[in-house]
């Protein structure tokens, strides 16, 4: 039973993801700019849509990018050749989730995850200058290793941004919070409702008068603290 209630869990999650990014998705790929790696400067925001959210880092050079990933395998793992391959979408949701995070050095390649980079792409989001291309590579370098992760308030857009421009925003996460607004106003929640506080209560035997509020306080806590 509590496979069915985790698969339901990532489920959800990756269903608001994929909605709460898909203009920024759309916007995208209407302004993509791909780099060739010689392109690339020490110091640059790289920038990479990907199926559930926007992935960001930071290029330190030699092909190298300093990046904030969840990762739920340092939890289970001390093989750090394990740990080291790329992180692919279910260890990344299952980190996002158990709260195990790290800031990361991986190629290029990896980093892009297949995707198309886009660089330093928020420039132009900030009224005020980026710090100089050495010292965002340095604040990066020195950040690297493990980390406290939240999806509302410490992801990889916090990372960068604080790099980059001395101050840790998302919006990301931002977008992300005003579609949550906009489903919990959403009438056609109550039925989406209905049919999680049924699940529960037929699969855990809880009652439906507490099932679903203690599921989504206790879910929309854990992931906003």
């Amino acid at each position: 039973m509590k496979s069915i209630l985790v698969g339901l869990i990532v489920f959800l999650f990756e269903k608001l993801f994929i909605f709460a990014n898909l203009k920024k998705l759309i916007l995208a790929k209407k302004k993509e700019r791909c780099s060739t790696i010689c392109e690339l400067k020490r110091g640059d925001i790289l920038e990479v849509p990907r199926t559930l959210f926007v992935h960001f880092g930071i290029y330190l050079g030699n092909n190298k990018v300093a990046h904030l990933m969840p990762d739920i395998l340092p939890a289970l793992s001390d093989n750090k050749c394990l740990i080291a391959k790329v992180v692919t979408n279910k260890r990344l949701i299952l980190g996002v989730l158990a709260k195990v995070a790290s800031i990361r050095v991986d190629t290029v390649q990896d980093f892009a995850y297949g995707g198309t980079i886009i660089v330093n792409n928020m420039d132009s989001s900030f009224k005020t200058k980026p710090l100089c291309n050495e010292e965002v590579a340095q604040r990066a370098e020195k950040l690297v290793g493990a980390t406290p992760y939240s999806l509302l308030w410490d992801n990889c857009e916090h990372f960068v941004t604080y790099c980059r421009y001395d101050f840790p925003v998302s919006f990301q996460s931002n977008k992300f919070c005003e579609i949550v607004k906009k489903i919990i106003r959403d009438q056609r929640c109550v039925l989406i409702s209905a049919a999680l506080g049924l699940a529960l209560t037929l699969f855990m035997g809880i009652g439906p008068s507490t099932a679903l509020p203690c599921f989504l306080f206790t879910f929309t806590l854990w992931m906003a603290s």
